[in-house]
């Protein structure tokens, strides 16, 4: 009886693996071993960095809505408290895009919250 390997199903890994590393620099692409560390390290980075934009993301949108409450003479921390006591229900991320896109309307909202 002929010996039988396992050639079609470690080819289909080695492809998937190469595939992913399409576009990493030098032997990352080419030779197997490097891409199977470059692709493992890619996704640990990958779902750390997820996380990360996130946090950085929300960070963005505290600065823009601090520096739009220094121009109407508020700080954030009293803005944020004052949204809260008035009920205004807007996010960070909505309040950012009013405060750079219309900010006589942010004004008219930090008229509400003093």
């Amino acid at each position: 009886m002929p010996r039988s390997t396992n050639a079609p199903a470690s080819r289909k890994r080695r492809k998937r693996i190469l595939e992913q590393a399409k576009g990493f620099r030098g032997a990352r692409s080419k030779t197997i071993r490097q891409a199977i560390q470059s692709v493992k390290h890619a996704m640990a980075n990958s779902t750390e960095h997820r996380r990360l934009k996130k946090r950085q993301f929300r960070s963005l949108w505290i600065a823009r809505v601090s520096a739009a409450c220094r121009l109407n003479d508020i700080t954030y921390s009293r803005f944020i408290e004052g949204t809260t006591k008035a009920n205004i229900a807007l996010n960070r991320k909505m309040l950012s895009e009013i405060a750079i896109h219309d900010p006589s309307g942010f004004a008219d909202i930090v008229a509400r919250v003093k």
